[in-house]
């Protein structure tokens, strides 16, 4: 449907593909409104399950942080990929349809997040995980924020502000990745689960997804617009200018006192 995303409906599963997996299928406007074009379709398709997924050795690396360096006003692309980030993630998550992530490589910055939208997480041995915004001096988005409530406090806290690399045994002993398989097996066991949910009682399973999504986050588009007005920020600020020239400079930020 685009050349950054692929759709495919078959057996009643909509399997949304990410096709620049070798350049990390990085962040950017067209990436978000594709995705959130392929979940609307998914929807008028009435798929009883959708699965998220990509090609090549990363499932997602965040946001292309060489264009935020290139603007003079990176805030206002910023709040506009927030904004269309949101809307995707929210989109996934109001869906009545269970949704599948498969995750190989990174799924770094609003990766993460955006793997962590779906419903059951499926990770390779390769996969690793990572938020890695204030790193570059950069605020959480994505719905980054919604993880204390799948992760608790301290851990979505601890992904924040150290920036740990969790391995796919480490985010499935957190809680964040319900079944890990080797790499050549990941797609067979995906196809297994797709399977299972899509033979599933459908308004059943609707209906558990909403109440335990409800309950979890109540106020999950809140938190997302506090999101973009954060990271809208700090992308103008002294310390995300700084972050983003070092990262694409390949040394250590050196972020003013």
């Amino acid at each position: 449907m685009s050349d950054l995303v692929r759709y495919d409906l078959t057996g009643g599963a909509a399997r949304i593909t990410m096709i620049r997996g070798d350049a990390g299928n990085p962040l950017t406007l067209e990436l978000a409104h594709d995705l959130f074009a392929a979940v609307r379709r998914a929807e008028r398709d009435d798929a009883r399950v959708v699965v998220l997924r990509a090609e090549g050795k990363a499932f997602c690396v965040g946001g292309d942080l060489a264009t935020f360096g290139a603007l003079d006003e990176p805030g206002l692309y910023v709040d506009d990929l927030a904004e269309a980030l949101h809307r995707l993630v929210s989109e996934i998550t109001r869906l009545e349809a269970p949704v599948v992530s498969v995750v190989q490589g990174v799924a770094a910055g609003a990766g993460l997040p955006l793997a962590a939208a779906a419903d059951i997480v499926l990770a390779g041995r390769s996969a690793r995980f990572t938020l890695a915004y204030t790193k570059a001096g950069l605020t959480p988005d994505g719905a980054s924020t919604l993880l204390t409530s799948s992760l608790g406090l301290h851990r979505a806290l601890h992904l924040a502000l150290l920036n740990p690399v969790l391995s796919a045994e480490q985010a499935q002993q957190w809680g964040l990745v319900a079944e890990v398989h080797d790499d050549d097996a990941l797609q067979a066991a995906a196809d297994v689960v797709v399977a299972r949910l899509a033979a599933g009682a459908t308004g059943a399973l609707a209906m558990a997804k909403r109440l335990l999504r409800e309950h979890a986050v109540p106020a999950a588009e809140t938190a997302m617009r506090r999101e973009t007005l954060a990271v809208r920020r700090a992308a103008d600020s002294a310390d995300g200018r700084e972050g983003v020239r070092a990262f694409l400079e390949k040394r250590p930020p050196v972020f003013p006192a």
